[in-house]
């Protein structure tokens, strides 16, 4: 029994209509799917499962899900170094109980601001975990957003969770999303 034949399949979908469309559809629908049940999540648990890096994560994920920046490895890690190099931009600037004031930014924000993105963007390549919605999720850190251990740790599981969306949904389109690191099929679909 074919794939086609046994459920849905995007590959085959896009071999029967406009390529542009069916993708277009794909990734508007799952990302919608995707940040909807992540604020329900944050609704829920009233914690920041939402913050503004996820959605051009799950753009990534659903428009280009056989990238290097889309996969698990580069998702997970790129965020994870955001995360961690914004706490500490915070922690050497003095700004870690410092609430976020985006009206007033004083020297120490720029600094916090510049230091997280610079460690973020000169560690993903060390780590070839190339992921650019890390360089917001690292800004919105710096910024003092979300500051707090518990918040960071919550950024996380949200990444994971959007993450094991986009392997769910994709295999589940038949696409060949990859377990972990670079997709067996080079390119994008």
């Amino acid at each position: 029994m074919s794939r086609a034949s046994r459920g849905f399949d995007l590959t085959e979908l896009e071999r029967r209509h406009s390529k542009r469309m069916v993708r277009s559809v794909y990734t508007g629908v799952n990302c919608f799917i995707s940040v909807a049940l992540m604020a329900l999540l944050a609704y829920w648990t009233d914690a920041p499962f939402v913050f503004p890096s996820l959605g051009p994560t799950a753009f990534l994920l659903f428009y280009t899900p056989l990238a290097a920046s889309s996969t698990p490895h580069n998702t997970l890690i790129g965020h994870l170094i955001g995360i961690l190099a914004g706490w500490f931009a915070l922690a050497i600037t003095g700004l870690l109980t410092v609430p976020p004031d985006l009206e007033h930014v004083d020297g120490q924000r720029i600094l916090a601001c510049a230091v997280a993105l610079g460690l973020t963007c000169g560690l993903m390549p060390v780590f070839q975990a190339g992921h650019p919605p890390a360089g917001a999720t690292t800004l919105i850190v710096a910024l003092g957003l979300l500051r707090t251990p518990a918040h960071l740790v919550i950024m996380m599981a949200a990444v994971l969770i959007i993450t094991i969306q986009g392997f769910v949904i994709n295999r589940a389109a038949g696409l060949p999303y990859p377990v972990w690191g670079r997709s067996p099929e080079v390119g994008v679909p």
